[in-house]
């Protein structure tokens, strides 16, 4: 270096500095990529990409690579300015000229370039990729013996280098995606994937039509009573049973409706012959799980039973649907007979009314892990069955209990504006 110019050191330690500056922002951008885009980027056919996404299966590797360069460049730019150092101020001159570099590439080779990665990751890192390539086929020996001695020394503390699993997604961490990813995806569709996600963690039971209120067709009935209700039915199928629901025989399908009433000297018996067999579900059953099911039968309606083989209540793929698009049948507007708000400001709720319907139909946060219906959630608060004018805060609701029939809570006013949480 004696026999160089102090005019050409300066060109040479600015020639270095920009060099740790492209090492840095290497590091950094190549770092803070996006995986999944950048898969995605190569999938299309982006050659940089790809080039970049084959980089990233070993990320030590690249970290030797670019940390030797780097390291390099800022040794002997710390050479080169001790030496222009000592030609201005002598050998005074070397603890500022350590002050002066350190100051500089801290600015100039560091923050400012990591920086500038962080904020347009996939420019930097495809711009270095090119260069990052060729460097790894000369320094090749240098960084595989950079690569053996780490892998070496964090295979001693029980730490694998070749595991590939730190880009797989948990359900929770997919689900703050969805959340993020803001004007991406259009509300509705964000909403369609969490309830796509949570369809593991929802079962029949908490969906299903309860036994109590399943439409049905008792053999035992009047003949004239049992065509009055195929005609006034709204649904596409009913229930056949006789004297009691256990004791079901099939589903009378609406393209049989036709059939059954132009019957000539019909009997309640007649039925039988246009009945479709009867799918159980076992209670607890997964909706992802039901859906798959649905699907691999050509099924549409199923019994949910419990344990002992007694039905619970009644489960469709249509529920199942809704669960994840919303609700999309126009069932006599239902759930707005179920919540009826006040001019007082004060919600009449129906007792039966799930609890599941509930949150999504008010944007309450009443728990669902318990009973599923208000009823249930009442009455197991209280560990007794209410009289009508009983009140409980529940959950932070105040509710008061309006019309009690049998064993089964059939009314409750609910008074919002006097949530207290809890």
């Amino acid at each position: 270096m004696e026999s160089l110019s102090t005019g050409t050191l300066f060109i040479f330690l600015g020639i270095l500095l920009l060099l740790s500056a492209f090492f840095s922002s290497s590091e950094t951008g190549m770092m803070s990529l996006n995986r999944y885009r950048l898969r995605h980027r190569a999938k299309q056919g982006d050659n940089k990409a790809r080039k970049v996404t084959d980089m990233l299966k070993r990320p030590d590797k690249l970290l030797g690579l670019i940390l030797l360069g780097n390291n390099i460049v800022n040794i002997l730019a710390s050479a080169i300015a001790t030496v222009i150092a000592i030609r201005f101020w002598g050998e005074g001159g070397i603890f500022a000229a350590t002050l002066m570099l350190t100051f500089v590439v801290l600015i100039f080779a560091e923050v400012t370039p990591k920086t500038l990665a962080a904020l347009f990751p996939e420019k930097i890192a495809f711009f270095a990729a090119p260069t990052l390539g060729v460097l790894a086929s000369i320094f090749y020996p240098a960084v595989k013996l950079i690569n053996f001695i780490s892998n070496g020394i964090l295979r001693l503390f029980g730490v694998k280098t070749e595991e590939e699993n730190g880009d797989q997604l948990s359900q929770e961490e997919l689900r703050s995606v969805v959340n993020e990813a803001g004007a991406l995806i259009p509300s509705r569709h964000q909403n369609m994937l969490l309830s796509i996600l949570d369809l593991e963690d929802v079962t029949v039971d908490d969906i299903m039509v309860p036994r109590n209120e399943i439409a049905g067709i008792d053999l035992d009935d009047n003949i004239d009573f049992i065509f009055e209700q195929i005609r006034n039915s709204i649904h596409t199928r009913l229930l056949v049973f006789r004297e009691d629901i256990d004791k079901v025989q099939g589903f009378l399908h609406a393209r049989n409706f036709g059939r059954v009433l132009e019957t000539e000297n019909p009997k309640p018996e007649d039925l039988l012959n246009h009945l479709d067999p009867i799918y159980y579900v076992p209670e607890g059953t997964p909706l992802h799980t039901q859906l798959m099911k649905f699907q691999r039968k050509r099924d549409r309606i199923g019994l949910v039973v419990d344990e002992y083989g007694d039905i619970e209540g009644l489960v469709t793929l249509d529920d199942i649907l809704e669960e994840i698009v919303g609700d999309f049948t126009t069932e006599m507007s239902s759930i707005n007979k179920e919540v009826q708000n006040q001019s007082d400001g004060s919600i009449l709720v129906d007792g039966t009314i799930t609890i599941r319907d509930l949150n999504r139909n008010t944007h309450w946060a009443l728990p669902t892990e318990g009973p599923k219906t208000l009823n249930g959630l009442i009455t197991e608060h209280l560990e007794a069955i209410p009289q009508s004018g009983t009140c409980v805060r529940l959950h932070g609701y105040p509710m008061e209990v309006l019309q009690v029939k049998g064993n089964l809570i059939k009314s409750v006013r609910v008074i919002p504006n006097l949530y207290k949480a809890q």
